[in-house]
């Protein structure tokens, strides 16, 4: 009997998410049904418990429902409670188990894909929203330098600090405290390039030889790459490769077996 998942968001229906499970599914002979469930902004839960009651296996979940199905969980992963948000849900007998793969999926994608080992590196996390707490805990476990936490707003990039300063060096500054150092890695984790925006950063922020990688990913550079670009960068990433990485941990997560990420990012970055 083939099993069941979804991915539940509001909009879903832009998710790469179904082609990526259906290529992992043929990839590793997997039985799977996977399909975008769009739930109403304030009916998750109830979407989530219909789709576990007519005999769903697990789902993934997208914005704005993360922080949702945190509450929901009735057990978690570490690092999904540290992030303070779930993106993975398995179902069983024993109720809802949830995980967050954003960060090690992150990871994967610099580390693995893109061959820029993060250890000893200067890193600075742009934002200090949900997207931005889920990758840290990753981040601090490949053992950079130090991370900043860059923020409009400098009081949340302090809460992160104080959150995540057991694990590694962990500082927090507005973007204009940032003039004067330098960054192997940058990561975007604002929504800034959704809405084609670029944040204005001091001079001279980006090393000789640094990665600059923007979570969002499209099928052009985004704003804030092409910025980095000008601005001395010299590798540029977006978040596709971290779409398909995270998707490949839900899958052994549900399966027990990990696909090869490599043909499916490919395939994507064809379409």
């Amino acid at each position: 009997m083939s099993k069941h998942y979804v991915v539940i968001g509001n909009p879903v229906a832009h998710s790469k998410s179904p082609l990526i499970h259906a290529a992992f599914a043929q990839q590793t002979g997997q039985d799977v049904r996977y399909e975008r469930l769009l739930a109403p902004l304030d009916g998750f839960v109830n979407a989530v418990r219909s789709f576990q009651a007519e005999g769903g296996n697990g789902a993934n979940v997208t914005v704005p429902f993360k922080e949702a199905a945190w509450q929901l969980a009735d057990t978690m992963t570490p690092r999904a409670r540290l992030a303070g948000a779930a993106n993975t849900l398995v179902f069983s007998d024993l109720g809802i188990h949830a995980d967050n793969t954003d960060g090690v999926g992150l990871v994967t994608d610099i580390q693995k894909n893109l061959g820029y080992a993060l250890a000893g590196r200067r890193v600075l996390v742009m934002g200090a929203g949900g997207a931005a707490r889920g990758v840290i805990a990753p981040i601090l476990a490949a053992l950079p330098a130090f991370v900043v936490i860059a923020n409009r707003t400098a009081a949340k990039a302090a809460a992160l600090r104080t959150l995540f300063a057991p694990f590694g060096i962990v500082e927090a500054a507005s973007y204009q405290a940032l003039a004067g150092m330098q960054f192997d890695c940058v990561i975007n984790a604002t929504s800034a390039s959704l809405a084609g925006q670029v944040i204005d950063l001091p001079d001279a922020l980006f090393a000789t030889g640094s990665l600059v990688y923007d979570m969002m990913y499209a099928t052009q550079p985004t704003p804030f790459m092409q910025y980095a670009q000008q601005h001395g960068a010299a590798q540029v990433a977006d978040g596709l490769g971290m779409l398909v990485e995270q998707a490949a941990v839900a899958f052994h997560l549900w399966q027990g077996v990990m696909p090869d990420t490599h043909a499916v990012i490919s395939h994507l970055r064809a379409l």
